[in-house]
C-alpha cells in the first residue's frame, strides 16, 4: 500500500533547514518525497499531520532496554535529594520483605545529597534484614548490606577482584559499598529472573520508548541476566512483525563467541551489533580511569577493567569473527588503552569500531580518532547530571576536552546521542535540550562550558543521522529520503522553533516504523 504522508512540517535533515512537502511510503520504505499534488496520484491512502512537524525517526545510540523496563517496575532512587530521604524510602520500601526476600533499588546519587553521604552496610542492617542491593545512578557501583555480603561470601579476608573494588573502613572491614567488578560478587547471588519477567521488562520498555517517540535503541543485554538466550528470547517475545522497533544488540565479550556461533536474530527489527567491552568505570565512583589521579582524592587513578593485553586481546577476537567493538571508555587513559587495542587490530573493512561515553579526552587521542574508522556514542544528559561536582572530581585543567560535545564534532567525528538510560531518563527530548543548552531544564544560567552547545540542527542529528551512522545505516537510516526505512517522529511543534525551553515541551503525536504506525497520540493507532 502506499500512504502519501503531509500536512505538517517534514524535516529530511539532509541539512540544516531542508523541508519536503509530502512522503508518499510504499509498505516499509519511503518511495518518494516531493511536491503533495504530484505525490497524490500515487497514493491509496493519506495520512494528514494536521500541523504537526515529522522528522526521521529517534534512536537512543546507548541504552539497557531492560533494565529501562526494570527501572519503571522497581524503586526508583534516581530522584532523591537528600540521605535522609533516600533513608525514609528504604523503610518504606522495604517493610513487607520476607526475611530472603531480596530488594534491589535503582538509581541512587549522593552527589545529589548536601551531605554526599554513602551509606554503611550497618545503617542498611538498621532498614532491613533481607538483603539488599542499590545500584548507583552510573551502574558502576553498589551497596550492599551485611546479608547481601554474607550470601556473596565478602568478609575482611576477601581479596579485591581483578578490576574491582571492595571498600573497606579504617579496620579493613567491607562497607558494603563494591565497585565495578566487585559488584557481580553480590549480584551473581541474586535469583535468577525468569524469562517472562524479561519480558515484561522489555514489553514495558518498549512501550515507554515509542511514546517517547523513539524507533529504535542499540542496547546493551545480553550480558546481566544469565545465559544470552534468556535475554535474547525476551527480545523476540516482544519485537516482531506485531511490535516493531528497531533493537540493535551490543553482545557482551562473556557472551560474543558463543552468539557468533549459535545466535539467531529477528531482522529487521533485532539484530546483531558488536562485542561490548569495558574499559573502566565512571567519573561518580572515581572508576573511570584518568591520565592523573582525581582532582579530589589523589590515592587513585581509577580502575582498568581490563588490562592492555586483555583488552588487546578480545579486540582480536572480534576481529577473527570480522566484527567491530564497541568500547566503553569515561577516563582519558581508558580511552588511550582503547584506541592502542583498536590500533593494534585494525577493524575489518565495512565495520566501524564505536567508543561509548568518551566523556575525559585528550586532543592527542582526538587527533588518534581521527586516523581510523570509529564512532562516537555520547550522553548529552551527562552534562546535566554530572556538573558542577564533576569539577571537583577533574579539576579546572582538564575540564577543555571533556564533555566536548562540539569539538568532537568539529574534529570531524562521527557523533551519536543516546540516554546511556536506566541510567539517564530515556526521553531524547532531555538529551536534545541538554545539547542545546548545557544546563538542567529550566534553568537560567548559560550553561556549563557553554562553547560546547550545539546547534538544535546538531543536536537532532545526533538521534538521526548520527545514530544511523554508527551502526552503518547511513545508507538506509537517519534522513527523510527515497529508499530510506520510513521511521518516522512526528511531534507537535516544530523542534526547531520558539525559545530553547519548548523542546522539553513538545508532545509525541506518533511514531512510525517501517511505515507502521506503533504510537499515536490518544492510544489510537
Amino acid at each position: 500500500m502506499n500512504v502519501l504522508w503531509h500536512g505538517g512540517t517534514i524535516y529530511t535533515m539532509e541539512a540544516e533547514g531542508t523541508t519536503t512537502e509530502a512522503v508518499l511510503v510504499s509498505d516499509d520504505r519511503i518511495e518518494k518525497i516531493g511536491a503533495y499534488e504530484e505525490l497524490k496520484p500515487f497514493a491509496d491512502k493519506e495520512i494528514n499531520l494536521e500541523g504537526a512537524s515529522m522528522y526521521p525517526g529517534l534512536v537512543d545510540s546507548h541504552m539497557h532496554m531492560i533494565g529501562h523496563g526494570e527501572k519503571l517496575m522497581r524503586v526508583d532512587l534516581s530522584k532523591i535529594e537528600s540521605s535522609e530521604e533516600m533513608r525514609e524510602q528504604l523503610i518504606e520500601s522495604t517493610k513487607e520483605l520476607k526475611e530472603d526476600d531480596w530488594f534491589i533499588g535503582e538509581g541512587w546519587n549522593e552527589n545529589n545529597f548536601a551531605d554526599r553521604k554513602i551509606f554503611h552496610r550497618h545503617e542498611l542492617d538498621e532498614i532491613s534484614k533481607s538483603p539488599m542491593l542499590l545500584k548507583r545512578v552510573c551502574r558502576h557501583a553498589i551497596l550492599a548490606n551485611s546479608s547481601a555480603l554474607a550470601l556473596a561470601g565478602i568478609t575482611k579476608e576477601s581479596l579485591d577482584p581483578e578490576g574491582g573494588l571492595i571498600v573497606r573502613d579504617a579496620d579493613g572491614e567491607p562497607t558494603g559499598y563494591l565497585l565495578d567488578a566487585a559488584q557481580d560478587l553480590v549480584s551473581n547471588q541474586v535469583p535468577e529472573v525468569s524469562v517472562n519477567y524479561l519480558t515484561r521488562a522489555l514489553q514495558k520498555s518498549v512501550d515507554h520508548l515509542l511514546s517517547l517517540g523513539l524507533t529504535g535503541a542499540h542496547t546493551e543485554d545480553m550480558g546481566y541476566y544469565g545465559h544470552y538466550s534468556r535475554p535474547l528470547e525476551a527480545f523476540k517475545n516482544v519485537i516482531g512483525d506485531h511490535m516493531k522497533f528497531r533493537a540493535h544488540l551490543l553482545r557482551a565479550h562473556s557472551a560474543f563467541e558463543e552468539m557468533m556461533e549459535n545466535a539467531s536474530y529477528a531482522e529487521p527489527f533485532i539484530d546483531p551489533g558488536p562485542m561490548k567491552i569495558f574499559a573502566d568505570g565512571s567519573i561518580g565512583g572515581r572508576t573511570a580511569l584518568l591520565s592523573k589521579p582525581y582532582n579530589d582524592d589523589p590515592s587513585t587513578v581509577g580502575v582498568a577493567i581490563q588490562s592492555d593485553e586483555e583488552l588487546k586481546r578480545l579486540v582480536s577476537v572480534a576481529r577473527k569473527h570480522g566484527e567491530a567493538v564497541a568500547i566503553h571508555v569515561i577516563g582519558d587513559l581508558g580511552l588511550e588503552m582503547a584506541l592502542d587495542a583498536i590500533e593494534a587490530h585494525p577493524v575489518s573493512a565495512h565495520k566501524r569500531d564505536r567508543l561509548i561515553h568518551a566523556m575525559v579526552v585528550r586532543e592527542d587521542l582526538v587527533a588518534r580518532m581521527q586516523q581510523i574508522e570509529v564512532a562516537l556514542d555520547l550522553q548529552p544528559s551527562f552534562v546535566t547530571s554530572d556538573f558542577p561536582w564533576v569539577v571537583e572530581r577533574l579539576g579546572e585543567g582538564r575540564l577543555e576536552w571533556s564533555y566536548a560535545w562540539k569539538k568532537l564534532l568539529d574534529h570531524g567525528l562521527i557523533c551519536a546521542g543516546g540516554s546511556d538510560a536506566p541510567i539517564e531518563e530515556a526521553d531524547p527530548r532531555l538529551g536534545i535540550y541538554a545539547a542545546v543548552t548545557r544546563r538542567k531544564p529550566y534553568e537560567t544560567h548559560a550553561g556549563y562550558q557553554p562553547e560546547e552547545k550545539l546547534s538544535r540542527f546538531e543536536a537532532v542529528q545526533l538521534y538521526t543521522s548520527g545514530s544511523a551512522a554508527t551502526i552503518g545505516k547511513e545508507n538506509v537510516r537517519g534522513i527523510i529520503r527515497e529508499g530510506f526505512d520510513a521511521d518516522f517522529t512526528v511531534f507537535d511543534r516544530d523542534l526547531f522553533a520558539g525559545n530553547e525551553e519548548q523542546i522539553l515541551e513538545v508532545e509525541t503525536v506518533m511514531t512510525v516504523v517501517a511505515g507502521e504506525i506503533m504510537y499515536q497520540q490518544g492510544g489510537q493507532k
